[in-house]
């Protein structure tokens, strides 16, 4: 038998983190090559932990709740300081802003650089103990002006000051989806070489998919427009039902097989549950890039500015002609009150 040839000349995750330099030279200064890179080395390490947690007794409750009020798990401790140290020995970040942390974290003067990081360092840490896939999400920002120390706000911006962003979901393997403005690009860790190789390049969403995803247990809560339309994706040649809780492994799906992901407000949750700046927004960004389209109902996601760190807000995201069309249903069901 005839071996397969090895390509020895990949696309890895820090070869393409180069390229990117290079649009920016001569004017680069290389903390944001260094930024991402360590963003990488902080993936591969909760990606370790992750495929270990049970051996490691990793599992469980750490005895503590977070901001949200959510048990943390000893795994998403464990995240959330891989992302701080990674993120703070960069010397390129001056503010970091986790889930797992009320305030947000100013780095110290002699490690600061010019980038504010937003992330959650594990979402769908509640699947954790059952196996199901989970995820890392970041967004990079710019600190608004080089020349000025730090002032209080300067991480509630715009999602149209993201620089970068990304997700990281770990499941069958591990896998980086990130962009740069740029579109998007997904990478595979491949385990014998210890680096993330590009699987997926200029990823694009579907126009319109064949599936929906929401958590219909709370159709009692939605408004009237969201269970008028959720009710018309199984009339006729239906949509096919999906999803998993861990918002990174159902916002993968909708890029890679178009459809819609959902998480409206609920009469309990009026504005919404996921939080803005490190769920929303990343993932608005990555599926904006993918020429899809992420509304809060009303206006863009990333039109939005938030006026808190842990700020949250519905969302509708994937392809583009099946927003339009729950965002048409919200507009016909406002224009009958």
């Amino acid at each position: 038998m005839s071996q397969q040839p090895i390509d020895t000349n990949c696309m890895t995750l820090t070869r393409w983190i180069l390229a990117e330099q290079k649009r920016y030279a001569p004017n680069s200064s290389g903390d944001f090559t260094q930024l991402l890179s360590s963003l990488q080395t902080a993936v591969k390490a909760v990606s370790a932990a992750v495929r270990k947690a049970g051996i490691s007794n990793l599992f469980g409750i750490a005895g503590n709740t977070n901001v949200q009020g959510e048990e943390v798990k000893k795994l998403d401790v464990l995240a959330n300081e891989l992302f701080i140290n990674m993120c703070r020995s960069s010397y390129a970040t001056c503010l970091l802003v986790s889930e797992e942390n009320d305030n947000e974290i100013e780095v110290e003067t002699e490690r600061q650089g010019k980038y504010i990081v937003t992330f959650d360092p594990l979402d769908g840490s509640s699947n954790i103990d059952c196996l199901v896939s989970i995820g890392s999400i970041f967004a990079i920002f710019k600190k608004p002006s080089d020349d000025e120390p730090l002032s209080p706000g300067d991480a509630l911006q715009s999602g149209r000051q993201i620089v970068a962003a990304g997700y990281a979901l770990y499941g069958s393997a591990t896998m980086m989806v990130i962009s740069a403005g740029h579109g998007v690009n997904g990478f595979m860790l491949d385990p014998s070489i210890g680096e993330f190789v590009l699987t997926d390049p200029d990823m694009k969403v579907k126009p319109r998919g064949k599936i929906y995803s929401i958590n219909e247990g709370y159709e009692n809560k939605w408004d009237e427009a969201v269970r008028e339309y959720v009710k018309s994706k199984k009339q006729g040649k239906p949509y096919g039902s999906r999803y998993i809780g861990s918002m990174v492994a159902d916002v993968h799906r909708t890029l890679k097989y178009g459809g819609i992901f959902m998480y409206p407000a609920t009469t309990d949750a009026p504005n919404g549950k996921l939080r803005i700046l490190y769920e929303c927004m990343p993932m608005a960004f990555i599926m904006e890039q993918a020429g899809g389209m992420a509304s809060n109902g009303s206006i863009p996601v990333l039109d939005i500015v938030p006026k808190g760190l842990h700020e949250r807000s519905p969302i509708f995201l994937g392809s583009v002609e099946d927003v339009q069309d729950v965002l048409n249903m919200i507009k016909k069901h406002a224009a009958d009150k």
